[in-house]
């Protein structure tokens, strides 16, 4: 019989995440109570790095307050965890040091142009070009490993400057000349081909690191004695920090991610999406924690006061939805406000009570959505925001409002999203190589109907501009000369007219445009892809769209409609009521359905917040999907959906997205959603319904047969429920 290693069964993680006057002031015994109320499996525990908690051999290697030869406080934690079952991660940090650190070795520091030392507070960082990285810190952990034989090491802070900062130090000037042959780039600019590759260069070097600090840790404690930089869920802080996350857990059975608060902006949702992209990449039998804050995070952060128990309740639960774990995380092992203590114990305990239909399955969904790092880098520039981040938040949001399911789909994955989802979803993904491309024409060649929106496939993986767009033929455009409309979407101001644009859905509806008169006739019909705007003939826009022409064989659903006077009000009409720049162009082969989506509904729908451009986009996708649904849901709005599959089982997550509050970690309320209506269609082994269970309200559920699909209904949903129908 083969023992799974600890990273397969260690499910719920703690973290006291130690201060340096904890050596004074830990209390053993309470921990240890915290930890079996909170059913965890392992703990985490501060080691080394800027602050040691064990009396290190290294007289650089900063001792917290009290710890000597004698007072062994990570010692001590590590030896409770063992007594009580548990797992043990060592946690570093190791990018920063202390002055004396920093007078010992000037030439391990990172440096601006002029030669000055970065520094971050009262600490200096160091550079990952330097022995710091490529020895100091491989002697530590051998030196942690001997003394406790941790299962695991993780670190918070392993991967040095972003990429606006440029170390300039003598071992970065070596490293990149011999690597490129030419000098550091003298300034951020992703004109410069230089710049460019330095970027490139210094995601090889993290990749490194991962490696080189796994070589060490699995030399020193066993093949299962990895080692783990966290990870951030959001993929543009990602880039900036030049983590190719699917470079680096190619080879990882095991992810914890250090994303704890949603933006402004953002639903609870978000961080459903991040697990599924990152269980992408590190493969779905993977176990991947999530850091949790108990305290407040937000802006301003209070570090040392309770997070909301609501904010906490619905992030974890859309958190499991994606496929995440829980990890309580508490910074002091002293606390004045006790109310943190009360959160996690219900969160954890029904986490364990629900294992069985919270691992080991499969994602089901209808959308494989595309991104990359290099779309983030390389397409996105100096406006990721604007270019790359936007559009995919935007897409995603209306996909989750309109209960489509979705599952993240890495450009380089693009050939193993044949067969699994009806419908590739491409939000503004500009750079895509040519291999990429042969892969989007694989899946549309095997039956996939394809989405895509703004610029997609206009560049090449660098960055540099095609002459028409690289899936020109199939999506039925070619690039025209110009553009339209707001691109930056800078003036907001009421009484200009800079983003007053709308788009017109043709054939028109209404005399004004042009149309039969209501009054007499019949209405023109309308494609599929845009129905449910039966009572209007044009949809506001003020986005951007590059001039393109529509291809033989494909249609243009919608048009452009230039900008016009909006103040003072008797100014406010169409100087021109149409014009000849499409915004939606759908066609039709084989079954296989295109729709190149011209007009950035998927960045408006995030940046405006209109939901025309949501419900507009999203109905093209479901157009795009046709018959061909395995899930989907309908409700009020604010419950997203999230499906997988056992062997004769079907489960459904719905969560709670709303947010009533713009500031993260604020939320101090649930407000029950509902009534949600689930439509899953019959796995092609089933035959009929053997039972339909909710596990958060405990109770049975109807099902109502529909043929090919069966419908459940859920009258009301407070953070979450899950869905599990098993099938006979």
């Amino acid at each position: 019989m083969t023992t799974q290693p600890w990273y397969r069964t260690s499910r719920r993680w703690g973290q006291t995440n130690l201060v340096e006057i904890d050596p004074g002031r830990y209390d053993d015994a309470w921990w240890r109570e915290y930890w079996r109320r909170t059913r965890i499996d392992g703990v985490i525990v501060n080691a080394g790095g800027i602050v040691a908690y064990y009396p290190s051999e290294f007289d650089l290697h900063h001792r917290a307050v009290g710890i000597s030869d004698h007072n062994d406080l990570y010692g001590r934690i590590v030896a409770s965890a063992r007594a009580e079952g548990l797992s043990v991660i060592a946690r570093m940090d190791s990018n920063r040091v202390a002055e004396d650190f920093y007078k010992a070795h000037p030439e391990w520091m990172a440096r601006d142009a002029d030669g000055e030392p970065y520094r971050a507070e009262d600490k200096w960082i160091t550079c990952v070009n330097s022995d710091y990285y490529n020895d100091y810190l491989l002697q530590v952990l051998a030196e942690i490993t001997r003394r406790s034989a941790p299962d695991g090491f993780a670190d918070n802070s392993w991967a040095g400057l972003p990429r606006d900062k440029i170390c300039y130090c003598e071992n970065c000037r070596r490293g990149f000349r011999e690597a490129a042959g030419r000098d550091l780039p003298a300034r951020t600019d992703w004109d410069d081909k230089d710049y460019r590759q330095w970027v490139r260069w210094n995601y090889d070097l993290r990749v490194e690191i991962w490696r080189r600090n796994n070589e060490a840790t699995t030399a020193a404690g066993g093949e299962h004695c990895i080692w783990m930089g966290m990870l951030s869920g959001d993929p543009k802080h990602a880039a900036e920090r030049f983590n190719d996350q699917r470079r680096i857990l190619r080879d990882s059975p095991f992810a914890m991610l250090d994303h704890q608060f949603r933006w402004p902006g953002e639903s609870f949702h978000q961080n459903a999406e991040a697990g599924k992209r990152v269980h992408e990449l590190v493969g779905w039998d993977a176990v991947m924690p999530e850091s949790m804050p108990m305290y407040s995070l937000g802006m301003p952060a209070f570090r040392l006061a309770a997070m909301p128990t609501a904010e906490a309740q619905l992030w974890s639960a859309n958190g499991f939805a994606g496929g995440i774990q829980p990890w309580w995380h508490h910074i002091g092992s002293f606390h004045e406000d006790r109310r943190q203590y009360e959160t996690a114990p219900p969160i954890f305990q029904w986490h364990q009570a629900n294992e069985d239909v919270l691992f080991d399955r499969t994602p089901l969904a209808d959308v494989g959505v595309i991104w990359s790092s290099d779309n983030h880098d390389f397409f996105g520039r100096a406006s990721v925001e604007t270019k790359t981040a936007s559009p995919y938040r935007g897409a995603i949001s209306a996909l989750v409002q309109a209960g489509l399911t979705y599952v993240p789909v890495h450009a380089e994955d693009i050939r193993s999203a044949i067969g699994r989802f009806p419908v590739l979803l491409l939000p503004n993904v500009g750079a895509l190589s040519d291999d990429q491309i042969a892969a989007v024409r694989e899946f549309s060649s095997a039956g996939g109907s394809v989405v895509a929106t703004g610029e997609t496939s206009l560049y090449d993986e660098d960055g540099t501009p095609r002459e028409d767009y690289g899936l020109s033929d199939m999506l039925g455009v070619s690039l025209g000369s110009g553009d339209y409309g707001d691109w930056n979407g800078a003036d907001f101001n009421f009484e200009t007219a800079r983003s007053h644009t709308y788009l017109r859905l043709h054939p028109s509806r209404n005399a004004a445009g042009g149309a039969a008169d209501r009054t007499g006739g019949a209405e023109p019909s309308r494609h599929p892809a845009i129905a449910g705007f039966d009572d209007t003939d044009i949809v506001s826009f003020g986005g951007y769209l590059r001039e393109s022409n529509v291809l033989p064989g494909f249609e243009a659903l919608a048009t452009f409609i230039p900008r016009f006077p909006i103040y003072p009000p008797e100014t406010a009409w169409m100087r021109e009521t149409d014009s000849s720049a499409p915004a939606l162009v759908v066609g039709e082969k084989n079954g296989r359905r295109t729709a190149m989506i011209l007009a950035d509904l998927d960045r408006i729908a995030d940046r405006n917040q209109l939901p025309d451009a949501r419900t507009l986009l999203a109905g093209i996708v479901r157009w795009a999907i046709g018959d061909a649904s395995r899930v989907s849901a309908e409700s009020p709005g604010g419950v997203a959906i999230n499906a997988y599959t056992q062997k004769n089982r079907t489960i459904i997550h719905l969560t709670n997205t709303v947010a009533t509050t713009t500031i993260a970690a604020r939320q101090d309320r649930v407000y029950p959603v509902g009534p949600v209506t689930v439509r899953i269609a019959k796995p092609a082994t089933a035959s009929a319904v053997s039972a339909v269970r909710l596990r958060v309200q405990g109770t049975d559920s109807p099902a109502e047969d529909l043929g090919e699909a069966i419908s459940v209904t859920v009258s009301s949903i407070d953070a979450h429920e899950v869905l599990v129908v098993d099938w006979t």
